[in-house]
């Protein structure tokens, strides 16, 4: 039996004959039933016109041509290879797409390990610090050592200044015969808003009177006094106790509010030294001497070298050359340059602190961890201070910010302004002050001057008081109420002649604007630039003469 073809998904199989592209009229109008009206439209033909204006009947098989496999073909790769238009992108859009279709470079994931490595030694070496600060910072400081992120601001005095008392003794100093005698004194002032620091070192033979038995008695030389407080060497609060009293003690004799102490040996400026990379010093002989010669210290290499000889200029300086240099003194000869004694000495101890505090601050040394650790692990084992942990990071800052210009040092031997003296006192040499035993005055006043923030005090204009009344003591009486108000009164005595207003002053010469003005605020008067009608001594700078109704004065 003749099977009938079947349809496949709605297909009709092409019937015997025809041709692809031939419409099924017949079959079509056949199968459907469909009105004759509308069948006879769908077997009409249809024209189509082609891209070459040839006209072809649908349905109607071309001449000449039939549709084969490759025009099959042909038309199946052409809808592969079309392509929807391309829609234009924003500028934004394009530039995202650039960024997300950019490859990632091999040298650019090569720099992020990198920088993530530097990263991590960085806060490595950051944390290392840390744990050895942490380490000597509970030996150094007082307070909690994580009170180190905190930053105080130091305790000042009236004039706004920090001041500080730096002890040197030589207890790691083996066979050194007064191990606790503090040999080294110095006092630091420091500006934390002018950002300047001033020093002086106290003469260690100064003869003081302590105010307490002592083993020279109840008046010996001031390097016994921090030994006098006590003698345990063992406990903390002994030390401390040491520091402060001798604070005060020091800063009674020289008129200075005292607020920190620091108690070092002479192995924490060696290891100090060394531990930064060496100092650069300027050696300067004393009278005109060509450079420094001392002998005193050769024993130790069997006189085959020479610890203390250099001539005048900078010199770079290890932490033995240092420590030695800060020790000589030129009592043993053959020395010259230090003539001066303990005078020199304290000169270049002040020159060696000042290197060292450049130097532990300079760049090249805070980026070296192994400088750093050094000088925590010196400080740490060497150092004891009374300077609380939350006081470090600013003292640290103001040390890096003040320049070398703004260091300034003070003496009490210059030519012209001789403070203080050498001498012979019940039997013993000695320094006593210029103006006798005991007198402070002068010396006080010197550093007040110096240091004061009051422009009365710091110009310290010569001023004479003269009497121009006629009435007995009123010149003594208004120097009096001047010099307790800081005034600088030099000269008391009688104007020639009584013929004069309340108050009448003259300024010697120029300059001491501030004096000027605080004087004219004072009276009420202007100061006059004529030369005053009585004589008066060449150093004198203002001359004040009262005149009648001295009750009126201020």
């Amino acid at each position: 039996m003749k099977k009938k073809p079947t349809s496949i998904d709605g297909f009709i199989p092409r019937q015997k004959g025809s041709q692809l592209g031939e419409l099924h009229t017949k079959t079509y109008k056949a199968s459907l039933d469909i009105p004759e009206d509308i069948s006879s439209t769908i077997g009409s033909n249809k024209s189509l016109h082609s891209g070459d204006s040839s006209v072809r009947v649908l349905g109607q098989v071309e001449k000449g041509r039939g549709i084969g496999r490759s025009d099959i073909d042909e038309s199946l790769r052409e809808i592969d290879q079309s392509t929807p238009p391309e829609k234009k992108l924003s500028r934004c859009q394009r530039r995202k797409t650039l960024k997300r279709n950019r490859p990632t470079h091999r040298i650019r994931k090569t720099i992020k390990w990198i920088v993530f490595t530097i990263l991590a030694i960085i806060l490595a070496v950051a944390g290392f610090a840390v744990y050895k600060f942490m380490q000597a910072g509970g030996n150094i400081f007082q307070g909690n050592v994580f009170d180190i992120i905190q930053n105080q601001p130091l305790k000042e005095d009236s004039n706004g200044r920090s001041n500080f008392l730096i002890l040197g003794t030589s207890e790691d100093d083996p066979g050194h015969d007064g191990a606790y005698l503090t040999d080294s004194i110095l006092v630091v002032s420091v500006d934390q808003t002018k950002k300047n620091i001033y020093m002086f070192s106290v003469p260690r033979d100064l003869y003081v009177e302590f105010g307490m038995a002592c083993n020279a008695g109840y008046s010996g030389k001031i390097n016994e006094y921090f030994n006098c407080v006590n003698d345990d060497y063992t406990k903390e609060s002994a030390e401390q106790e040491r520091l402060s009293k001798t604070q005060a003690f020091v800063g009674n004799i020289f008129g200075l509010d005292i607020q920190y102490g620091i108690h070092v040996n002479h192995t924490v400026i060696k290891e100090a030294v060394d531990a930064v990379g060496g100092v650069d010093v300027d050696i300067e002989g004393s009278n005109g001497a060509p450079g420094v010669l001392d002998r005193n210290f050769d024993w130790r290499c069997n006189y085959t070298c020479y610890l203390v000889k250099y001539t005048n200029g900078v010199h770079h300086l290890d932490g033995e050359h240092a420590l030695y240099l800060a020790k000589a003194r030129g009592d043993v000869a053959p020395t010259y340059g230090l003539s001066r004694s303990n005078f020199d000495r304290e000169v270049n101890q002040q020159k060696i602190l000042i290197a060292l505090k450049d130097k532990a601050l300079s760049t090249g040394t805070l980026t070296n961890l192994s400088a750093v650790t050094k000088l925590i692990d010196t400080l740490g084992n060497n150092l004891r201070t009374n300077i609380q942990t939350k006081e470090i990071r600013t003292l640290v800052q103001l040390a890096a910010q003040i320049k070398p210009e703004n260091v300034h040092t003070l003496s009490f031997v210059d030519e012209d302004n001789k403070l203080v003296i050498s001498g012979n006192y019940n039997g013993a040499s000695v320094v006593m002050p210029a103006a006798g035993i005991y007198n402070y005055s002068d010396i006080r006043q010197f550093i007040d001057k110096t240091l004061s923030s009051n422009p009365i005090i710091s110009e310290a204009a010569p001023i004479a008081v003269l009497n121009g009344s006629g009435q007995a003591g009123l010149a003594q009486t208004e120097a009096d109420k001047l010099t307790n108000n800081n005034y600088n009164v030099t000269m008391v005595g009688n104007a020639d002649g009584t013929d004069y207003p309340d108050v009448v002053i003259y300024k010697v010469g120029t300059g001491y604007d501030a004096t000027t003005s605080a004087l004219e605020s004072r009276f009420g008067v202007k100061v006059l630039t004529t030369t005053p009608p009585t004589p008066v001594n060449a150093n004198i700078k203002f001359v004040i003469i009262f005149g009648a109704a001295p009750s009126q004065n201020q």
